[in-house]
């Protein structure tokens, strides 16, 4: 459906390097990395913004690398909006049809089909000035939905919302790419890929370093940058013996190795640790007494530090916190199952 082939740019001490990608029809594909490794470049070029040094942008089995912006069947929302100040919702809906021959009446039966997607028809006859970021927005999906895109471009549009926002906003893109439209959305923010993607692709240094399926690339990171940029703290190194994988020459640590592997990388994710202050009886089979390290609060839960040779982080609800009474210095046993670790050569 949309394809990048070996797409190649520079810019002053700035470039992307042969970025290859591939949409199907109905994908929500997130780009996901830090701010200024080129992903809204990727997009801009992809509207036809800026043009590529070397490279093709196939769309629908059409090269529109050379295309003009007005003759790409994609549309643009970036994260500052950009709704036309001067003009109420109902005419920044309105703009993208100028100048097509379009009747009144089938002009104001899209209007209000993609004012009611968005939820903003209450809001037509309003300036666009005195609106909330999340209404903004939402006039701008709206404004680049009408024109009927083969696919949209989306630039970190949660990024300046509110939580509260955020959540609405989120079941919009949702609706949206289940109703037949094509998404590439860029973000830096992991939890977001995870709620809305179904295919994800790591940015790092001007490079994509990992694409594929959500679910795999968090699962199974390539590499140390993409699991803790994706969220997960517990990556280790190890070298393997049996069913034993040695972290820094000295821990032992009981995994299922069922490939056999002689050396490769670890994976525990936090939750599925348990911290306790003292050893308990389970079917983890693996125990640790350690001290702890620091403690992080979060919105939802807390984070633990633990050192036990390696320093493991754990994630446990207030309400355990508050039981244990786990405190910076003290001592604490962490377990976890073999099984609950992520083995990748």
């Amino acid at each position: 459906m949309l394809k990048l082939k070996n797409i190649s740019i520079k810019l002053g001490d700035f470039q992307l390097s042969n970025i290859n990608l591939e949409l199907e029809k109905g994908d929500y594909y997130v780009l996901l990395g830090k701010s200024g490794v080129g992903k809204t470049v990727l997009l801009e070029i992809i509207a036809g913004l800026i043009k590529p040094n070397s490279g093709r942008v196939i769309l629908n089995n059409e090269d529109i690398t050379n295309n003009k912006i007005q003759n790409r069947k994609v549309g643009i929302v970036f994260q500052d909006y950009s709704v036309f100040p001067h003009l109420t919702v109902e005419q920044n809906i309105a703009y993208p049809l100028k100048g097509k021959k379009l009747n009144n009446k089938k002009r104001e039966e899209l209007i209000a089909k993609y004012a009611e997607l968005a939820e903003i028809s209450h809001l037509l006859n309003r300036n666009t000035q005195n609106l909330s970021g999340g209404e903004l927005q939402r006039v701008a999906l709206a404004r680049m939905l009408v024109s009927k895109p083969d696919c949209i471009l989306l630039d970190e549009p949660l990024a300046s919302l509110d939580v509260q926002l955020k959540g609405g906003l989120r079941n919009l893109l949702r609706q949206i790419n289940q109703s037949g439209v094509t998404i590439l959305h860029v973000t830096h923010d992991y939890e977001e890929a995870i709620a809305l993607s179904n295919k994800v692709a790591v940015v790092h240094e001007g490079e994509i370093i990992q694409k594929g399926l959500t679910k795999e690339v968090f699962k199974k990171p390539a590499n140390e940058f993409v699991a803790n940029f994706t969220g997960i703290k517990n990556f280790f190194i190890a070298d393997f013996d049996t069913n034993k994988a040695k972290i820094n020459g000295s821990l032992e640590i009981k995994v299922s190795n069922q490939e056999n592997l002689e050396k490769g990388k670890i994976i525990i994710r936090g939750e599925e640790i348990i911290l306790s202050n003292k050893k308990i009886e389970s079917s983890a089979t693996n125990n640790f007494k350690g001290k702890i390290k620091q403690i992080i609060p979060y919105l939802t839960n807390q984070e633990v530090i633990v050192d036990i040779g390696i320093e493991l982080s754990v994630v446990i609800s207030e309400e355990s916190l508050q039981k244990f009474n786990f405190k910076e210095g003290s001592e604490a046993w962490v377990s976890f199952k073999s099984t609950a670790i992520k083995i990748i050569p």
